[in-house]
Protein backbone atom coordinates (compact mmCIF):
# COMPACT_ATOMS: atom_id res chain seq x y z
CA UNK A 1 0.00 0.00 0.00
CA UNK A 2 1.60 3.34 -1.36
CA UNK A 3 1.28 6.61 0.75
CA UNK A 4 0.41 9.54 -1.14
CA UNK A 5 1.17 13.08 0.19
CA UNK A 6 -1.31 15.82 -0.61
CA UNK A 7 0.37 19.48 -0.47
CA UNK A 8 -1.10 22.73 -0.54
CA UNK A 9 -2.01 23.65 -4.27
CA UNK A 10 -0.56 26.24 -6.06
CA UNK A 11 -3.39 29.02 -6.03
CA UNK A 12 -2.23 31.79 -8.52
CA UNK A 13 1.26 33.72 -9.28
CA UNK A 14 1.25 35.96 -6.71
CA UNK A 15 -0.31 33.19 -3.97
CA UNK A 16 2.16 31.75 -1.56
CA UNK A 17 0.18 30.68 1.31
CA UNK A 18 -3.27 30.01 2.62
CA UNK A 19 -5.48 29.34 5.41
CA UNK A 20 -7.38 25.87 6.21
CA UNK A 21 -11.05 26.76 6.52
CA UNK A 22 -12.78 23.09 7.39
CA UNK A 23 -11.10 19.20 6.60
CA UNK A 24 -14.23 17.33 5.46
CA UNK A 25 -12.54 14.44 6.04
CA UNK A 26 -10.62 13.39 9.40
CA UNK A 27 -7.76 10.55 10.12
CA UNK A 28 -9.25 7.07 9.18
CA UNK A 29 -11.57 8.52 6.92
CA UNK A 30 -12.24 6.93 3.40
CA UNK A 31 -12.00 9.15 0.07
CA UNK A 32 -12.41 8.46 -2.95
CA UNK A 33 -10.40 10.76 -5.97
CA UNK A 34 -11.61 14.34 -6.38
CA UNK A 35 -13.59 14.39 -3.41
CA UNK A 36 -13.38 17.62 -1.64
CA UNK A 37 -10.55 16.91 1.26
CA UNK A 38 -10.59 20.64 2.94
CA UNK A 39 -11.62 24.10 2.62
CA UNK A 40 -9.17 26.79 1.99
CA UNK A 41 -8.90 30.69 1.94
CA UNK A 42 -6.63 33.16 0.39
CA UNK A 43 -6.87 36.53 0.58
CA UNK A 44 -8.24 36.67 -2.77
CA UNK A 45 -11.18 33.76 -2.70
CA UNK A 46 -12.19 31.09 -0.57
CA UNK A 47 -11.73 27.02 -2.42
CA UNK A 48 -12.05 23.61 -2.11
CA UNK A 49 -9.47 21.16 -2.36
CA UNK A 50 -9.74 18.02 -3.73
CA UNK A 51 -8.19 14.52 -2.99
CA UNK A 52 -5.29 13.66 -5.63
CA UNK A 53 -5.99 9.77 -4.35
CA UNK A 54 -8.36 7.31 -3.36
CA UNK A 55 -7.65 6.19 -0.29
CA UNK A 56 -7.63 5.89 3.81
CA UNK A 57 -6.63 9.20 5.33
CA UNK A 58 -3.31 8.59 7.78
CA UNK A 59 -2.50 11.67 8.77
CA UNK A 60 -3.89 15.52 8.81
CA UNK A 61 -0.61 17.87 9.57
CA UNK A 62 -2.42 20.82 10.04
CA UNK A 63 -5.24 22.57 12.30
CA UNK A 64 -8.21 24.54 11.03
CA UNK A 65 -7.23 28.12 10.78
CA UNK A 66 -3.41 27.25 10.39
CA UNK A 67 -1.54 29.29 7.74
CA UNK A 68 0.24 27.02 5.47
CA UNK A 69 2.93 27.31 2.67
CA UNK A 70 2.17 26.42 -0.96
CA UNK A 71 4.00 23.11 -1.37
CA UNK A 72 3.89 22.14 1.87
CA UNK A 73 2.63 18.63 2.42
CA UNK A 74 -1.15 19.02 4.49
CA UNK A 75 -2.27 15.59 4.49
CA UNK A 76 -1.24 12.10 3.73
CA UNK A 77 -3.44 9.10 2.22
CA UNK A 78 -2.52 5.48 2.03
CA UNK A 79 -3.44 5.31 -1.12
CA UNK A 80 -6.18 2.04 -2.13
CA UNK A 81 -6.95 1.56 1.89
CA UNK A 82 -9.85 1.10 3.01
CA UNK A 83 -8.92 0.18 6.96
CA UNK A 84 -8.42 3.27 9.41
CA UNK A 85 -4.98 3.79 10.49
CA UNK A 86 -4.58 5.89 13.11
CA UNK A 87 -2.05 8.66 13.62
CA UNK A 88 -1.87 11.79 15.77
CA UNK A 89 -2.28 14.65 14.44
CA UNK A 90 0.92 17.20 14.31
CA UNK A 91 0.47 19.53 17.05
CA UNK A 92 0.28 23.36 16.11
CA UNK A 93 -0.53 26.30 18.08
CA UNK A 94 -4.14 26.49 18.65
CA UNK A 95 -6.26 29.44 16.88
CA UNK A 96 -9.27 30.28 17.81
CA UNK A 97 -10.81 31.65 15.04
CA UNK A 98 -9.65 33.09 11.69
CA UNK A 99 -7.26 35.59 11.58
CA UNK A 100 -6.80 38.03 8.83
CA UNK A 101 -3.66 38.81 7.81
CA UNK A 102 -1.46 40.80 4.87
CA UNK A 103 -1.87 39.51 1.15
CA UNK A 104 0.45 36.90 -0.01
CA UNK A 105 3.14 39.49 -2.07
CA UNK A 106 3.60 41.62 1.20
CA UNK A 107 4.42 38.13 3.65
CA UNK A 108 8.02 37.79 2.77
CA UNK A 109 9.53 38.25 5.82
CA UNK A 110 12.71 40.50 5.65
CA UNK A 111 14.25 41.13 9.32
CA UNK A 112 13.45 44.81 10.37
CA UNK A 113 14.61 46.63 12.90
CA UNK A 114 12.28 48.42 15.37
CA UNK A 115 12.87 51.77 17.33
CA UNK A 116 14.12 51.49 20.70
CA UNK A 117 14.71 47.98 20.93
CA UNK A 118 17.80 45.03 19.67
CA UNK A 119 15.38 42.76 18.18
CA UNK A 120 14.09 42.53 14.92
CA UNK A 121 11.02 42.16 13.48
CA UNK A 122 9.41 41.29 10.12
CA UNK A 123 7.41 43.79 8.45
CA UNK A 124 4.31 41.28 9.06
CA UNK A 125 4.82 40.71 12.04
CA UNK A 126 4.71 44.80 12.53
CA UNK A 127 1.70 44.87 9.99
CA UNK A 128 -0.37 41.94 12.43
CA UNK A 129 0.64 43.23 15.40
CA UNK A 130 -0.28 46.94 14.17
CA UNK A 131 -3.72 45.75 12.87
CA UNK A 132 -4.73 43.75 15.89
CA UNK A 133 -3.52 46.43 18.48
CA UNK A 134 -0.74 44.68 19.84
CA UNK A 135 1.89 46.93 21.80
CA UNK A 136 5.48 46.56 21.47
CA UNK A 137 5.93 46.33 24.95
CA UNK A 138 3.23 42.76 24.42
CA UNK A 139 5.42 41.85 21.17
CA UNK A 140 8.69 41.79 23.20
CA UNK A 141 7.25 39.44 25.48
CA UNK A 142 5.74 36.76 22.64
CA UNK A 143 9.29 33.82 22.48
CA UNK A 144 9.82 33.66 19.07
CA UNK A 145 10.34 30.09 17.75
CA UNK A 146 11.92 31.52 14.70
CA UNK A 147 15.79 31.98 13.88
CA UNK A 148 17.78 33.51 17.07
CA UNK A 149 14.46 33.79 18.65
CA UNK A 150 12.73 35.72 16.14
CA UNK A 151 8.98 36.13 16.83
CA UNK A 152 7.20 34.65 13.76
CA UNK A 153 4.15 34.89 11.78
CA UNK A 154 2.82 31.84 14.02
CA UNK A 155 3.84 33.17 16.97
CA UNK A 156 1.93 36.45 16.53
CA UNK A 157 -1.14 34.77 15.62
CA UNK A 158 -1.11 32.41 18.33
CA UNK A 159 -0.51 35.38 20.62
CA UNK A 160 -3.36 37.11 19.09
CA UNK A 161 -6.07 34.77 19.33
CA UNK A 162 -5.08 33.84 23.12
CA UNK A 163 -4.98 36.98 23.80
CA UNK A 164 -8.72 36.89 22.32
CA UNK A 165 -9.74 34.36 24.74
CA UNK A 166 -8.01 35.65 27.39
CA UNK A 167 -5.18 33.02 27.67
CA UNK A 168 -3.18 35.72 28.40
CA UNK A 169 -3.55 39.01 29.79
CA UNK A 170 -2.77 42.71 27.69
CA UNK A 171 0.30 44.10 28.37
CA UNK A 172 -0.74 47.81 30.30
CA UNK A 173 0.09 50.53 28.29
CA UNK A 174 2.90 52.98 29.70
CA UNK A 175 3.94 56.49 28.02
CA UNK A 176 7.23 55.17 27.74
CA UNK A 177 6.36 51.77 25.61
CA UNK A 178 7.60 51.92 22.12
CA UNK A 179 4.40 52.07 19.38
CA UNK A 180 4.75 49.49 17.01
CA UNK A 181 6.26 50.86 13.93
CA UNK A 182 4.01 50.83 10.76
CA UNK A 183 4.96 48.25 8.36
CA UNK A 184 4.63 51.30 5.41
CA UNK A 185 6.52 54.10 7.08
CA UNK A 186 7.90 53.33 10.59
CA UNK A 187 8.50 57.21 11.36
CA UNK A 188 4.56 57.81 11.30
CA UNK A 189 3.05 59.03 14.30
CA UNK A 190 1.42 56.01 16.09
CA UNK A 191 -2.69 56.23 15.71
CA UNK A 192 -4.81 57.65 18.09
CA UNK A 193 -6.22 55.75 20.95
CA UNK A 194 -9.32 54.03 20.21
CA UNK A 195 -12.61 55.99 21.39
CA UNK A 196 -15.37 53.88 22.45
CA UNK A 197 -18.77 54.26 20.61
CA UNK A 198 -21.68 56.08 22.40
CA UNK A 199 -24.88 56.37 22.09
CA UNK A 200 -27.58 54.26 20.18
CA UNK A 201 -25.00 51.76 18.11
CA UNK A 202 -24.44 48.45 16.71
CA UNK A 203 -20.64 47.15 16.77
CA UNK A 204 -19.90 44.97 14.11
CA UNK A 205 -16.88 43.09 13.57
CA UNK A 206 -15.34 42.71 9.65
CA UNK A 207 -15.24 39.89 8.11
CA UNK A 208 -11.88 37.84 6.82
CA UNK A 209 -12.71 39.01 3.25
CA UNK A 210 -13.61 42.59 4.14
CA UNK A 211 -10.32 42.85 6.45
CA UNK A 212 -8.22 41.59 3.43
CA UNK A 213 -9.78 44.03 1.50
CA UNK A 214 -9.10 47.01 3.56
CA UNK A 215 -5.33 45.86 4.29
CA UNK A 216 -4.98 45.79 0.20
CA UNK A 217 -6.95 48.74 -0.41
CA UNK A 218 -4.15 50.94 2.72
CA UNK A 219 -1.43 49.00 1.32
CA UNK A 220 -2.14 49.99 -2.31
CA UNK A 221 -2.94 53.73 -1.52
CA UNK A 222 0.76 53.36 0.54
CA UNK A 223 2.17 51.68 -2.60
CA UNK A 224 1.14 53.92 -5.46
CA UNK A 225 0.88 58.05 -5.41
CA UNK A 226 -2.62 58.25 -7.00
CA UNK A 227 -4.04 60.26 -10.22
CA UNK A 228 -7.34 60.43 -11.26
CA UNK A 229 -8.41 61.38 -14.68
CA UNK A 230 -12.14 61.96 -16.08
CA UNK A 231 -13.43 62.36 -19.57
CA UNK A 232 -16.92 61.43 -20.95
CA UNK A 233 -18.20 59.44 -23.74
CA UNK A 234 -21.16 59.48 -25.94
CA UNK A 235 -22.56 56.18 -25.85
CA UNK A 236 -25.99 56.49 -27.48
CA UNK A 237 -25.17 53.92 -30.65
CA UNK A 238 -23.57 51.16 -28.23
CA UNK A 239 -27.16 51.42 -26.04
CA UNK A 240 -29.45 52.18 -29.38
CA UNK A 241 -27.10 48.55 -30.62
CA UNK A 242 -27.75 46.55 -28.18
CA UNK A 243 -31.57 47.21 -27.97
CA UNK A 244 -31.96 46.47 -31.17
CA UNK A 245 -29.57 42.92 -30.93
CA UNK A 246 -30.17 42.10 -27.48
CA UNK A 247 -33.31 39.06 -28.20
CA UNK A 248 -31.17 37.96 -30.86
CA UNK A 249 -28.47 37.46 -29.87
CA UNK A 250 -29.44 35.62 -26.49
CA UNK A 251 -31.06 33.01 -29.30
CA UNK A 252 -28.27 32.90 -31.11
CA UNK A 253 -24.99 32.51 -28.32
CA UNK A 254 -27.81 31.68 -25.55
CA UNK A 255 -25.79 34.62 -23.52
CA UNK A 256 -27.24 38.00 -22.32
CA UNK A 257 -25.48 40.88 -23.87
CA UNK A 258 -24.33 43.88 -21.58
CA UNK A 259 -22.48 46.64 -21.65
CA UNK A 260 -19.33 45.11 -19.80
CA UNK A 261 -17.98 43.14 -22.83
CA UNK A 262 -18.28 46.19 -24.76
CA UNK A 263 -16.15 48.25 -22.47
CA UNK A 264 -13.72 45.78 -21.98
CA UNK A 265 -13.37 45.24 -25.93
CA UNK A 266 -12.79 49.09 -26.18
CA UNK A 267 -9.96 48.83 -23.48
CA UNK A 268 -8.38 45.91 -24.61
CA UNK A 269 -8.05 48.27 -28.21
CA UNK A 270 -6.65 51.06 -26.78
CA UNK A 271 -4.19 48.88 -24.66
CA UNK A 272 -3.13 47.83 -27.82
CA UNK A 273 -2.28 51.56 -29.09
CA UNK A 274 -1.39 52.60 -25.22
CA UNK A 275 0.84 49.09 -24.17
CA UNK A 276 2.67 50.85 -21.27
CA UNK A 277 -0.64 51.19 -19.35
CA UNK A 278 -0.55 47.66 -19.40
CA UNK A 279 2.72 46.89 -16.78
CA UNK A 280 4.06 46.77 -13.19
CA UNK A 281 6.35 48.21 -11.06
CA UNK A 282 9.18 45.93 -9.54
CA UNK A 283 11.96 48.07 -7.93
CA UNK A 284 13.04 50.29 -10.48
CA UNK A 285 12.41 47.85 -13.12
CA UNK A 286 8.93 48.07 -15.67
CA UNK A 287 7.15 45.01 -16.04
CA UNK A 288 5.53 45.22 -19.40
CA UNK A 289 2.97 42.50 -19.34
CA UNK A 290 2.45 40.97 -23.63
CA UNK A 291 -0.90 39.21 -22.52
CA UNK A 292 -3.54 41.46 -21.90
CA UNK A 293 -5.92 40.07 -18.75
CA UNK A 294 -8.59 42.29 -17.96
CA UNK A 295 -9.82 42.34 -14.35
CA UNK A 296 -13.73 43.22 -13.56
CA UNK A 297 -15.17 43.79 -10.38
CA UNK A 298 -17.83 41.63 -9.24
CA UNK A 299 -20.04 41.22 -6.34
CA UNK A 300 -20.01 38.38 -3.95
CA UNK A 301 -23.20 36.82 -2.05
CA UNK A 302 -21.49 39.04 0.65
CA UNK A 303 -21.58 41.85 -0.26
CA UNK A 304 -18.13 42.21 -0.61
CA UNK A 305 -16.32 43.09 -4.38
CA UNK A 306 -13.96 40.07 -5.88
CA UNK A 307 -11.83 40.81 -9.21
CA UNK A 308 -12.36 37.72 -11.17
CA UNK A 309 -10.21 38.21 -14.47
CA UNK A 310 -10.54 37.68 -18.29
CA UNK A 311 -6.90 35.69 -19.60
CA UNK A 312 -5.76 36.86 -22.72
CA UNK A 313 -9.13 39.10 -23.54
CA UNK A 314 -6.99 40.35 -27.10
CA UNK A 315 -7.82 36.83 -28.44
CA UNK A 316 -11.07 37.04 -27.94
CA UNK A 317 -14.13 37.98 -30.02
CA UNK A 318 -17.72 39.65 -28.01
CA UNK A 319 -18.88 36.80 -28.16
CA UNK A 320 -16.33 35.10 -26.00
CA UNK A 321 -15.63 38.00 -24.35
CA UNK A 322 -19.63 37.41 -22.98
CA UNK A 323 -19.53 34.44 -22.57
CA UNK A 324 -16.38 34.78 -19.91
CA UNK A 325 -17.80 37.83 -18.29
CA UNK A 326 -21.33 36.00 -17.74
CA UNK A 327 -19.65 32.75 -16.34
CA UNK A 328 -17.26 34.95 -14.20
CA UNK A 329 -20.09 37.11 -13.09
CA UNK A 330 -22.62 33.81 -11.93
CA UNK A 331 -20.21 32.19 -10.36
CA UNK A 332 -18.75 35.03 -7.80
CA UNK A 333 -22.89 35.85 -7.31
CA UNK A 334 -23.01 31.68 -6.03
CA UNK A 335 -19.27 31.79 -4.34
CA UNK A 336 -18.05 29.26 -6.74
CA UNK A 337 -14.83 31.38 -8.58
CA UNK A 338 -12.00 29.25 -8.30
CA UNK A 339 -8.38 30.45 -7.19
CA UNK A 340 -7.05 30.84 -10.44
CA UNK A 341 -9.89 33.17 -11.65
CA UNK A 342 -8.91 35.61 -9.47
CA UNK A 343 -4.76 35.90 -10.86
CA UNK A 344 -3.36 37.43 -13.49
CA UNK A 345 -4.52 40.71 -13.97
CA UNK A 346 -3.17 43.39 -15.85
CA UNK A 347 -5.66 46.14 -15.93
CA UNK A 348 -8.86 45.87 -14.04
CA UNK A 349 -12.09 47.78 -14.79
CA UNK A 350 -15.13 48.48 -12.32
CA UNK A 351 -18.38 49.66 -13.37
CA UNK A 352 -19.53 52.08 -10.35
CA UNK A 353 -22.57 52.80 -12.49
CA UNK A 354 -24.23 49.52 -11.29
CA UNK A 355 -24.84 50.90 -8.32
CA UNK A 356 -26.51 54.88 -9.42
CA UNK A 357 -22.89 56.17 -9.46
CA UNK A 358 -21.92 59.06 -12.13
CA UNK A 359 -18.53 58.63 -11.56
CA UNK A 360 -15.57 57.04 -8.86
CA UNK A 361 -11.79 57.37 -8.34
CA UNK A 362 -11.22 53.82 -7.97
CA UNK A 363 -8.19 52.51 -6.13
CA UNK A 364 -5.41 50.82 -8.16
CA UNK A 365 -5.60 46.61 -7.74
CA UNK A 366 -2.25 45.89 -7.00
CA UNK A 367 0.48 45.67 -8.40
CA UNK A 368 -1.17 46.79 -11.71
CA UNK A 369 -0.82 50.49 -12.81
CA UNK A 370 -3.87 51.83 -13.52
CA UNK A 371 -7.39 51.04 -12.50
CA UNK A 372 -10.87 52.18 -15.18
CA UNK A 373 -14.32 53.18 -13.63
CA UNK A 374 -17.09 53.30 -15.77
CA UNK A 375 -20.44 55.53 -14.28
CA UNK A 376 -23.70 55.00 -14.91
CA UNK A 377 -25.78 56.05 -18.81
CA UNK A 378 -27.66 58.92 -18.17
CA UNK A 379 -29.54 60.62 -21.11
CA UNK A 380 -28.34 64.41 -21.39
CA UNK A 381 -28.81 67.25 -23.95
CA UNK A 382 -25.59 67.73 -25.98
CA UNK A 383 -24.37 70.21 -28.47
CA UNK A 384 -23.83 67.86 -31.76
CA UNK A 385 -22.09 69.09 -34.70
CA UNK A 386 -23.42 68.42 -38.03
CA UNK A 387 -22.62 69.65 -41.90
CA UNK A 388 -26.04 72.15 -41.40
CA UNK A 389 -24.67 73.70 -37.90
CA UNK A 390 -24.74 73.04 -33.93
CA UNK A 391 -27.49 71.32 -33.20
CA UNK A 392 -28.99 70.09 -29.77
CA UNK A 393 -29.96 66.59 -29.17
CA UNK A 394 -30.69 64.31 -26.55
CA UNK A 395 -27.39 61.59 -26.18
CA UNK A 396 -26.62 58.66 -23.76
CA UNK A 397 -23.81 60.10 -21.95
CA UNK A 398 -21.07 58.13 -19.66
CA UNK A 399 -18.16 59.45 -17.08
CA UNK A 400 -15.49 57.65 -17.25
CA UNK A 401 -12.43 58.02 -14.69
CA UNK A 402 -9.03 56.24 -14.65
CA UNK A 403 -6.66 56.01 -11.59
CA UNK A 404 -3.47 55.47 -12.00
CA UNK A 405 0.28 54.75 -10.42
CA UNK A 406 1.78 58.54 -11.39
CA UNK A 407 4.97 56.95 -10.46
CA UNK A 408 5.27 55.21 -13.53
CA UNK A 409 2.07 56.85 -15.98
CA UNK A 410 2.48 60.40 -16.22
CA UNK A 411 -0.71 62.41 -16.92
CA UNK A 412 0.29 62.62 -21.13
CA UNK A 413 -0.22 58.78 -21.34
CA UNK A 414 -3.08 58.75 -18.45
CA UNK A 415 -5.15 61.14 -20.00
CA UNK A 416 -4.30 59.68 -23.79
CA UNK A 417 -5.15 56.27 -22.70
CA UNK A 418 -8.63 57.53 -21.20
CA UNK A 419 -9.27 59.81 -23.85
CA UNK A 420 -8.83 56.74 -26.54
CA UNK A 421 -11.57 54.47 -24.74
CA UNK A 422 -13.97 57.03 -24.68
CA UNK A 423 -13.15 57.44 -28.96
CA UNK A 424 -13.33 53.73 -28.83
CA UNK A 425 -16.71 53.61 -27.44
CA UNK A 426 -17.63 56.68 -29.66
CA UNK A 427 -16.81 55.07 -32.15
CA UNK A 428 -18.95 51.89 -31.84
CA UNK A 429 -20.57 50.53 -35.21
CA UNK A 430 -24.60 50.55 -34.62
CA UNK A 431 -25.25 48.58 -37.70
CA UNK A 432 -22.74 45.80 -36.74
CA UNK A 433 -23.28 41.88 -37.24
CA UNK A 434 -23.57 39.82 -34.28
Amino acid sequence: MSTVDLVMPKLGESIMEATILKWNKQVGDFIKMDETLLEIATDKVDSEVPSTAEGTIAEILFKENDVVPVGKVIARINAGGSAAISAPVVETPKVAAPVSVAPATASVQTPTATAGTNKFYSPLVLNIASSEGVSMAEIETIPGTGNEGRVTKKDILNYVAQRKTGAVAQAPSAPSSTPVPSPVAQAETPAPAAVLPTGNVEIIEMDRMRRMIADHMVKSKATSPHVTSFTEADVTNIVNWRNKVKTSFEKKYGEKITFTPIFIEAIVNSIKKYPMINCSLDGNNIILKKDINIGMAAALPTGNLIVPVIKNADTKNLYGLTKEVNALGSNAKSNKLKPDDTQGGTFTMTNVGTFGSLMGTPIINQPQVAILAVGAIKKRPMVLETPQGDVIAIRHMMYLSLSYDHRIVDGSLGASFLTEVANELERFDSNREI
